[in-house]
């Protein structure tokens, strides 16, 4: 499957909260989200992973910045979607949800 770059905030939908496990100062990932006027529903998370960033000199801590998943959807297509801890600007200050990559299933 070739991955085409997207880089689009996605809605995530989640109407399903209690039923689901979480951790603390972890993301509760959506089982559905929308893109592009469609819906899909997240079938299996094949890998996840944490994004750090080095602080400078004088703080040399690290910060999380990004939950990222790798998951199969109802479609068959695996995507690439993260969870942003800060958000970027005033202007998407509601899109912390964000689709990275698409795979299209082989037919």
């Amino acid at each position: 499957m070739k991955e085409s770059l997207i880089s689009e905030a996605i809605e995530p939908l989640m109407d399903d909260l209690a039923e689901r496990p979480f951790l603390a100062g972890e993301p509760i990932l959506p089982s559905r989200f929308r893109w592009r006027d469609a819906e899909y529903r997240i079938e299996a998370i094949l890998e996840s992973w944490k994004e750090y960033t080095q602080g400078s000199r004088q703080m040399p801590e690290k910060y999380l910045r990004k939950h990222w998943f790798h998951v199969r959807v109802s479609d068959g297509s695996t995507m690439k979607i993260y969870f942003e801890r800060h958000v970027r600007s005033k202007g998407t200050a509601r899109s912390r949800w964000w689709l990275y990559t698409v795979a299209l299933p082989e037919r």
